[in-house]
């Protein structure tokens, strides 16, 4: 489960659906769903819901989140809460926030350097 924070502007969940397809051809062995925390849907509880529906027994979310914000540390913390009361034969792990990976900062500073004029390779 990819987890983004969604926004009023449907175009700003196109770089994730983008990650989400990519995910899914890559690990055909995988089912992979994006939801979204507020303005966009599916939700997570609904998102949730369809993988347990399913028969999905056990999730993965990936927070789509630079940073273990208020977001992440009060909201999903109640959110799963109430998942695991509505299924509590559920496995879920909350993977850490992107901004946390430190593959990933390596990559966004490997392109940020790269990406200025005269860098060195």
């Amino acid at each position: 489960m990819l987890f983004a924070h969604g926004a009023r502007d449907p175009e700003w969940a196109d770089p994730f659906r983008a990650v989400a397809a990519r995910v899914a051809a890559d690990r055909g062995d995988l089912t992979v769903r994006l939801a979204f925390l507020e303005f966009q849907g599916p939700t997570l509880p609904d998102a949730i819901t369809g993988l347990v529906s399913a028969g999905h027994r056990s999730i993965r979310i990936a927070p789509l989140f630079m940073a273990q914000g208020g977001h992440l540390k009060h909201d999903v913390p109640k959110l799963l809460a109430e998942i695991r009361s509505r299924h509590p034969d559920l496995a879920i792990e909350l993977l850490p926030a992107i901004g946390d990976v430190p593959e990933l900062r390596e990559a966004i500073a490997g392109w940020l350097t790269r990406s200025i004029p005269g860098a060195r390779a």
